[in-house]
């Protein structure tokens, strides 16, 4: 079977028509990609076990071997990698019952320095000494190939990222304030106004979404986020610039509730993107503000899994 095919079998788009969008098959996979702003330290999140490099390079922020009764290490997934202890209430079960999984040394061998061009390297997946094409990202490509007519993918972002971009259609809503149903009176004189124009079915579908929005995220969602925690100082300006408008982990847990709701009856490929990742100094070890954005992330994700089902 080819891949193309196989990607097809796996996702098969929902059905749609000019004025209304239907539910996914229950069956179908969902797919959220949670894009980390800034570039996260994934040595502290996955700890090598065995390296004693590791710890002669990193002598402030490794992970070390917790103290009895004062700290806790690196939580063993297997021989040789630990899981950060930030972790150990979110995602630890989750290992533990086989629904998470980690791939080390996975990603873009992009070697700037500059956390602007890597992301947008990683949005773009595309061969790195060529042209790049800033209108085509992976994951609308991957819509593409699913055979999506991009009504049941969808960015949860102030505005259509890169990774988003493309020749599929694709809607973006943010979630950071619920959205309130649609003015059923400018639903009426949008839609006469393009009656019979080729937009006429985009127009309907934008309140369909919207109006959709608001009833899932109404629904009471099962947990809430934790109190912040202040970044470094000195960092900040290049930070925030680094984030690009994404929500900060200390709000992704209910974002993530939300989307859940959302892509469980409807949606099969979904993009959020996290700030707060560009530490630079003072980011901590086992505590910190790197420990404490890992256990917002952690607890995100399990209430992504959570509510989904």
């Amino acid at each position: 079977m080819q891949r193309r095919h196989l990607l097809q079998g796996l996702a098969a788009g929902s059905a749609t028509s000019a004025s209304r969008l239907f539910a996914a098959p229950a069956g179908t996979p969902r797919f959220l990609l949670v894009f980390l702003r800034g570039g996260y330290d994934a040595m502290s999140l996955l700890v090598p076990l065995k390296s004693d490099f590791y710890r002669q390079v990193r002598p402030n922020i490794a992970i070390a071997a917790g103290v009895a009764g004062a700290s806790k290490g690196p939580l063993p997934l297997d021989a040789d990698w630990g899981l950060h202890p930030a972790l150990e209430a979110s995602l630890l079960p989750l290992v533990a019952k086989r629904q998470a999984a980690f791939v080390p040394f996975a990603g873009t061998d992009d070697l700037t320095r500059s956390h602007f061009e890597t992301q947008d390297s990683i949005e773009l997946g595309q061969p790195l000494g060529a042209r790049r094409d800033f209108g085509s990202g992976f994951l609308n490509r991957l819509a593409g190939v699913l055979g999506s007519p991009g009504r049941d993918t969808i960015a949860f972002t102030d505005q259509l990222p890169l990774v988003l971009r493309g020749d599929v259609a694709v809607a973006n809503l943010s979630l950071k304030q619920a959205p309130q149903r649609g003015d059923e009176r400018l639903r009426a004189q949008l839609l006469a106004m393009y009656r019979g124009h080729p937009l006429q079915g985009r127009i309907a579908e934008s309140f369909d979404v919207r109006d959709d929005a608001a009833r899932q995220i109404a629904q009471p969602a099962m947990g809430s986020a934790s109190a912040p925690s202040a970044p470094a100082r000195g960092m900040a300006g290049e930070m925030e610039a680094a984030n690009r408008n994404a929500i900060n982990a200390k709000g992704f847990e209910l974002e993530a509730r939300r989307i859940a709701r959302l892509m469980r009856e409807r949606y099969t490929l979904g993009f959020v993107d996290v700030g707060g990742w560009d530490t630079h100094v003072n980011q901590g070890a086992t505590t910190g503000y790197l420990a404490s954005r890992l256990e917002e992330l952690g607890r995100g994700l399990a209430g992504f899994a959570d509510e989904l089902g």
